[in-house]
């Protein structure tokens, strides 16, 4: 099981640098104290106007509630975008049954420019897998990703864990006795523990929350004893005031935000792991608009008023056009179906 989660994690990241050569989820620390946009991104030739402009307002779909990880950075985005789409962005949160409604409601939107949103990954893909999902890989028309967001292990200040040993130690001499909240089932922070506890030889009870913010939530009050979001999902709540402990990063290398929290992969676990976040359309989308919006967005992204409210919130900008995302979202597809009958 360790070997075929090391050659999928790794099939994954090779997917990722072929797609973005850029800010991949393997240094947060560095990406956060200066945002950058893919080089491959930064040195492709402008999209031409092919024409196409909105006439009306835009509806952003973000599938989880106003206040989550994903919420958050689609406001900042669309904020910043609204001067190089000429219309406002209307953020539309589509919360519940952990995300399934609101990527049910953008992929069954009409395809005329006017609804599109945000995925995220592996997220979509695991619920696109599922059995009778309402929507598919085929479901959406990639634009461009946003965010890429490593993982991490957190725990409440006043936790009896002080380290990741601790926390492995205990799960594994006390199966299912320790909770851990996630955002879904099988969504993304759900599969970050599931790693994990197959690779130690651990058991964990799951409670799914339906999203990060109320994920977090729980654990802050105690009904939950660990938690596996991402690092900048917590930002605001690691330091000497705050409520949350982090044990370790499912990152390359230790962050330089946070150069005292260990790496899961220096303390013997090969996991390099996180979410990336993607704005897309419904199927059919022509290109004109999805070449409008990628550039739009680029442009949003590069702004600097957005760069440094990015950096602020502690967002990890990891920008790839159409075709990379396209390529991107296939690898995560690759990855859910090859991992995923193992974890759960």
């Amino acid at each position: 099981m360790k070997k075929l989660i090391s050659l999928s994690l790794t099939t994954l990241l090779l997917a990722s640098t072929v797609a973005c050569s850029s800010t991949a989820p393997d240094n947060k620390g560095a990406a956060a104290s200066n945002p950058t946009i893919s080089n491959s991104a930064a040195s492709s030739s402008e999209t031409e106007s092919t024409g196409w402009k909105p006439e009306k307002d835009i509806n952003v779909v973000v599938a989880y509630k106003a206040g989550s990880g994903t919420d958050t950075g689609a406001r900042i985005l669309c904020a910043a975008a609204e001067k190089y789409t000429g219309k406002t962005l209307v953020v539309v949160n589509k919360e519940g049954a952990d995300g399934k409604i609101g990527y049910t409601e953008l992929a069954n939107a009409k395809p005329d420019g006017y609804t599109i949103g945000f995925i995220n990954l592996p997220t979509y893909a695991s619920l696109a897998t599922e059995d009778n999902s309402p929507f598919k890989e085929d479901s959406i028309t990639p634009i461009c990703n946003h965010l890429a967001e490593p993982s991490c292990v957190v725990v409440r200040k006043d936790s009896q864990f002080n380290t990741i040993e601790d926390l492995v130690k205990y799960c594994q001499e006390h199966p299912n006795e320790i909770k851990c909240s996630t955002n879904g089932e099988k969504a993304s922070n759900h599969i970050g523990i599931q790693l994990l506890a197959k690779m130690a030889n651990f058991e964990v009870t799951n409670v799914p929350y339906g999203g990060t913010a109320d994920q977090l939530l729980a654990l802050r009050q105690g009904e939950v004893d660990i938690s596996v979001p991402k690092v900048g999902d917590v930002s605001s709540l690691i330091g000497e005031n705050g409520e949350l402990k982090m044990l370790a990063t499912y990152t390359e290398k230790r962050l330089d935000d946070y150069p005292d929290v260990p790496t899961l992969k220096e303390k013997g676990y090969d996991l390099i792991y996180g979410s990336y976040r993607a704005l897309v359309g419904p199927k059919g989308m022509p290109q004109e608009m999805v070449d409008f919006y990628a550039k739009a967005f680029k442009d949003a992204m590069e702004d600097p008023d957005n760069v440094e409210k990015s950096k602020n919130a502690g967002l990890t900008i990891n920008y790839m056009d159409p075709e990379e995302l396209k390529t991107f979202i296939h690898s995560q597809f690759d990855f859910v179906n090859t991992i995923l009958p193992d974890l759960f």
